[in-house]
C-alpha cells in the first residue's frame, strides 16, 4: 500500500510500515531524524493530500489545541484571543487530515481543549498498553480502521513527564519535539494492525 505518515519527522511509524513491505513516506516541514531521508518528504503535508493514498496516518501539531495549553488560553479569567485564533487555525489543519479523500485514516492527538469543539475521538490509548511503563493519554480519530488492540500491557511506573535529561528510550527530554515522538510499541502496533486492514 502507498501510505502517508504526515507530520512525522521521527519516522517511527514509517519505519515499521517499511518493515512490512509497504510504500510508506514520512512527511514534515523539518528534516527527518529517523535516518531514512529517502523515505521522507520535506514539504507541507497539505500538498500531499492532493495525491491518492491507500492510508493516511497523521500526527498534526497539538500545541494550540491541547487541553494542557489552557493556562495560556485563559489568562486572568479572560480568553486570550490571539491564542484562541491560533487554536482555530490548528483545528482547521487537524480537520484537513480527518476529512481527507482517503479510505483509511488515523489522526493522533492529545485531549483537545473543549472550546475548539473537535469531533469525538474513536479511541484513547496509553503507552503502558504497548510495553512502555508510562501514562500519557493519547487520542485516535479513525476512519476505515479498527481501534488499536493492546499488545503488551505493563504496570505503569509513572506519568510520562519530560525533563531536561534523556530518559528511557530517549523520550524524556524537555522539548515539544521529544514529547511528541511516537513510542516504538505504539508505532509497531499501528503498522501491524492497520497496514493489512485496508484493501
Amino acid at each position: 500500500m502507498r501510505i502517508l505518515v504526515a507530520c512525522e519527522e521521527s519516522q517511527a511509524v514509517t519505519i515499521e510500515l517499511r518493515k512490512l513491505g509497504h510504500e510508506a513516506y514520512s512527511c514534515d516541514i523539518e528534516p527527518c531524524s529517523g535516518g531514512h531521508s529517502e523515505w521522507h518528504l520535506q514539504v507541507d503535508a497539505l500538498e500531499l493530500l492532493k495525491m491518492r493514498w491507500d492510508m493516511i496516518i497523521a500526527f498534526p501539531p497539538c500545541t494550540y489545541l491541547s487541553n494542557a495549553g489552557n493556562r495560556w488560553l485563559w489568562q486572568g479569567g479572560k480568553l486570550n484571543n490571539a491564542r484562541y485564533q491560533e487554536g482555530l487555525t490548528a483545528k482547521a489543519f487537524f480537520m484537513r487530515f480527518l476529512e481527507a479523500d482517503c479510505p483509511c485514516i488515523a489522526v493522533e492527538n492529545p485531549i483537545h481543549a473543549r472550546i475548539y469543539d473537535t469531533p469525538p475521538c474513536s479511541q484513547e490509548i496509553q503507552p503502558y498498553m504497548f510495553g512502555h511503563p508510562f501514562t500519557k493519554k493519547t487520542r485516535l480519530w479513525l476512519r476505515g480502521l479498527p481501534p488499536l488492540l493492546a499488545t503488551d500491557i505493563v504496570a505503569p511506573e509513572r506519568c510520562f513527564m519530560p525533563s531536561s535529561r534523556s530518559g528511557e528510550n530517549g523520550f524524556a527530554q524537555h522539548t515539544s519535539k521529544a514529547r511528541s515522538k511516537t513510542f516504538p510499541g505504539i508505532a509497531r502496533a499501528m503498522a501491524e494492525q492497520w497496514a493489512g486492514v485496508c484493501e
